[in-house]
């Protein structure tokens, strides 16, 4: 199969222009195939040749202008159109289409619940020639007119209002001018809760199976939906774009979701089965918020090429935050009053969950400025590998920063600009920075310069002394003291940061080394070299970019240090909180923190945080790199047994009820670290922890899949779970437990429905390598690590880019962390038949692996 280039693209634009698709999809004519036919309406520009993308599983007939082509001169998922004449022209195309089981194309799936069959489509990129014949590409936009032929019972859904004519027959209505990796068809016997707004339908929808859970969260869901729609109404001049507003759970989604105009698709996990926390739910809201984004920037405007997929993705990434904040609802939530906001605090988790994807990516060497120059993004292939944490959390972080520096008045002013010039077509990063600095005189084609084409992140180093001699304080004040502040910077960029400084609070309950904000100032790096005086005696902490409104790494003063050591969870606000913990983090993976050390201060102030975004972050890299991967073998015993200890410390904090979500998080995590079987096995006999949370369907299958790895059940156990639980995801439950199970010939067979017969879908094939590799079983798979790689490589080639970005992401072993798997991935990366989006994951596992060594290597030194 071709990939399109840039400039197969520019060429193909200056030629054509498409007025409508017309698209007649059946969906009963089998379990694998359905059929396809689309009309296409476009003119010539200037005579010449072009061609038209399709994969199909078998092109029948293909005609221009009434005449008959020759099917056999498909070549690939291209067919050439010689010779055409300028002027308007009509192609037809017939074809069968092959479903997917990868969520790529149109992606079938049976819920083995209840035996019902739901397909939906997901056309990112080049997955729309697996629906329908399209010039496909994002800047030649067209109305499209669909209609479906479904099996009775069935609902069908898209980016239009869908109309049922009888007899399974359902016509959607046209859209407006979109590009064609936007169109969406959702079609199954889908239980729906729908409602209107602002004289619009809205609707969500889910399998049956979820319906009960649907229903439990949809007052919830709604409501935000609702309040974002308004709040962005406030924002934006131009009104939403499209005749309804459709969210559509569905399931095995390679995304968390997809922003179609009109029936945005998400992963079927945000419809809860299990207990969750509030910052799950908050998660939720904001994935909602960042889709509802892009009806604008992304939709409305779109993009001429892929280089620019930031202006898509930053800006939903930052306005789904920001809008968050901003938005109150008519009834409580989350023990918020109506009319408050339910999700104050999103900026923690971005800070703790989002940006560190974004730090780790862009120190990798395949890191890439987030507008790349064009040259750097010459095809679709080289584009998909562009969806990373630089262009969707360093690009949120860097629209952050020029909103702090512009102004959110001007900042929005141009954003509403860009939106009345290229409405229903398309733009650039050009037009976009244009548009920007129409509604200011600040120089913003300099910040794009500085901030969207460079890469790496930048360090600021804060060093503290008193002057000398001592000068007098400003005012009078300060009893005649004054300290001096001098912020060094590793990097290029210019930041506009926030100092928080903070001094030990005297007679305050509630934990270790209670601090209290003295002062918060603002200052430019780099300055003048001029050291900032401020008055009074020297602070017990001093925090660069406090409220973390840059893009940088902070190091602190030695004294600042020791007391974030003893006084980390005593810092009043939670965002300062997460500012200094990612600074331990970045000190660990930097291997200029001991992973000991940050266990440590864990096991310290985490049974006194209050922020439950920040415990989950703070966990999640301990158990799963501090403890996994950055401990040296002879120290795993006691980082275990903090961890553990830790965990068991934060249960008996909560057993008074009083804090479910924190509990819940302290359980997950105890059940994931745990090293003895025992209390497990009582909690899965008695279906409750002791003092609660009762086991929920995740709780169980977290259990069963540590006794797995523990060696503490059986096959015949993993089958009782599974007729307990028949449902999509205790599938994936069995699945794992199966592959983690120490045994050479669960671990075989576990190899071989990964990378031999072909039959899992991108789910089961996720689930089965999150079980295959465990710490503590190298001596099972050891003799696996090698063979990785070919598997891998041939299993991409066969399977495609989904499957290969699974296999790269689940499948490594990361957990091999010795000079000889690397070794070994490293010359891996010589082989020809590499396929691009696995040669983006294993550079990137293969630097984390480097790291990992690099860290270990320090601590044995010091030791």
């Amino acid at each position: 199969m071709s990939v399109l280039t840039r400039d197969e693209a520019q060429t193909r634009a200056q030629i054509l222009d498409v007025e409508r698709y017309t698209i007649a999809l059946d969906l009963t004519t089998g379990e694998e195939t359905f059929d396809s036919r689309t009309a296409i309406r476009f003119t010539a520009r200037a005579a010449g040749d072009t061609f038209v993308e399709v994969k199909p599983a078998t092109l029948r007939s293909i005609s221009l202008d009434g005449h008959p082509l020759d099917p056999a001169l498909l070549d690939g998922n291209r067919y050439p159109l010689t010779a055409l004449a300028a002027g308007p022209h009509e192609l037809h195309i017939d074809a069968a289409m092959r479903y997917s089981r990868t969520g790529e194309g149109m992606h079938r799936f049976t819920d083995p619940t209840d035996g019902e069959t739901y397909v939906y489509t997901q056309l990112f990129m080049e997955d729309v020639q697996r629906v329908f014949a399209a010039f496909d590409q994002p800047d030649l936009k067209s109305v499209f007119s669909i209609d479906v032929t479904a099996p009775e019972g069935w609902t069908v859904l898209g980016n239009g209002v869908a109309e049922h004519a009888g007899e399974g027959r359902w016509t959607i209505a046209a859209t407006p001018l979109v590009s064609t990796y936007l169109v969406a068809v959702a079609a199954g016997p889908w239980h729906s809760v729908t409602t209107e707004h602002a004289g619009l339908p809205f609707g969500i929808h889910c399998r049956r199976s979820l319906a009960p859970y649907l229903d439990a969260d949809a007052d919830e869901i709604l409501d935000i939906t609702r309040a974002l729609y308004d709040r962005y109404h406030e924002k934006f001049d131009e009104p939403y774009p499209f005749d309804s507003y459709d969210q559509a759970f569905v399931p095995e989604f390679n995304a968390g979701a997809m922003e179609n105009p009109g029936l945005v698709t998400f992963r079927d996990e945000f419809v809860y089965r299990s207990a969750v926390t509030d910052t799950e739910r908050q998660t939720r809201a904001m994935v909602i918020a960042h889709e509802m984004a892009h009806m604008w920037f992304g939709d409305l405007v779109t993009l001429t090429w892929w280089d620019d997929i930031w202006l898509n993705e930053s800006f939903a990434e930052y306005m789904g935050y920001q809008t968050l904040t901003e938005v109150t609802l008519p009834r409580a939530l989350n023990s918020v009053s109506a009319g408050e906001s339910p999700f104050p605090d999103t900026w923690v988790d971005f800070g703790v969950a989002r940006k560190g994807w974004g730090y780790d990516a862009d120190q990798r060497p395949s890191t890439h400025p987030v507008a790349p120059d064009p040259d750097a993004v010459p095809d679709t292939a080289s584009a998909l590998l562009n969806f990373d944490g630089i262009s969707y959390a360093k690009g949120a972080s860097a629209l952050r920063q020029l909103v702090a520096w512009l102004g959110e008045k001007d900042f929005l002013a141009g954003i509403n600009t860009h939106f009345a010039r290229h409405k229903f077509a398309n733009a650039t990063l050009a037009d976009f920075i244009d548009n920007l600095a129409s509604a200011t005189d600040r120089d913003v084609h300099a910040w794009a310069e500085q901030w969207l084409r460079t890469t790496g992140v930048d360090t600021l180093t804060a060093e503290i002394a008193a002057p000398e001699p001592a000068a007098p304080a400003p005012n009078g004040n300060g009893n005649g003291q004054s300290w001096a502040l001098a912020v060094t910077r590793d990097g290029s960029r210019p930041h506009r940061i926030t100092v928080g400084t903070y001094d030990h609070a005297l007679g305050v309950q509630g934990g270790p080394g209670r601090l209290a904000l003295r002062d918060r100032f603002e200052l430019d790096v780099p300055g003048d070299g001029t050291p900032t005086i401020r008055p009074g005696r020297r602070p017990a902490l001093v925090v660069l970019n406090d409220g973390d409104l840059t893009y940088a790494k902070v190091r602190l003063d030695t004294a600042s240090w020791d007391t974030v050591l003893t006084g980390l969870s005593g810092i009043p606000d939670a965002l300062t909180r997460a500012v200094v913990w990612n600074t331990a983090r970045d000190m660990v993976r930097d291997a200029e923190l001991p992973p000991a050390t940050y266990l440590a201060a864990a096991r310290t102030h985490l049974p006194h945080e209050t922020d439950l975004a920040l415990v989950q972050g703070v966990l999640s890299f301990a158990a799963g790199q501090v403890v996994d991967r950055y401990t040296i073998p002879e120290d795993l015993p006691a980082a275990r047994a903090t961890l553990t200890d830790l965990c068991r410390d934060l249960i008996r904090r909560t057993e008074d009820g009083s804090r479910p979500g924190l509990r819940l998080i302290a359980v997950r995590h105890f059940i994931d670290a745990a090293t003895q079987p025992d209390t497990l096995r009582t909690w899965l006999d008695e279906g409750t922890v002791h003092g609660g949370p009762e086991l929920d369907p995740e709780l169980r299958w977290r259990i069963l899949t540590r006794l797995a790895v523990l060696g503490a059940t059986d096959e015949a156990a993993i089958a009782t779970a599974l007729a307990a639980d028949p449902s999509a995801t205790g599938r994936e439950g069995a699945a794992r437990c199966r592959a983690a199970l120490p045994t050479a010939e669960a671990k075989a067979a576990a190899w071989d429905a990964l990378f031999t017969d072909d039959t899992l879908s991108n789910y089961l094939f996720t689930a089965t390598a999150q079980g295959f590799w465990q710490p503590g079983q190298e001596d099972l798979t050891d003799d696996y690590v090698a063979r990785f790689y070919p598997d891998a490589i041939a299993l991409a080639a066969r399977r495609g880019p989904a499957i290969a970005e699974a296999a790269g992401r689940y499948a490594f072993p990361a957990y091999a962390v010795d000079p000889v798997s690397l070794g070994t991935g490293t010359r891996a990366l010589e082989d020809p038949d590499l396929i691009p989006a696995l040669r983006r994951k294993l550079v990137d596992q293969l630097d984390d692996l480097r790291r990992a060594l690099a860290v270990r290597s320090a601590v044995a030194l010091a030791d």
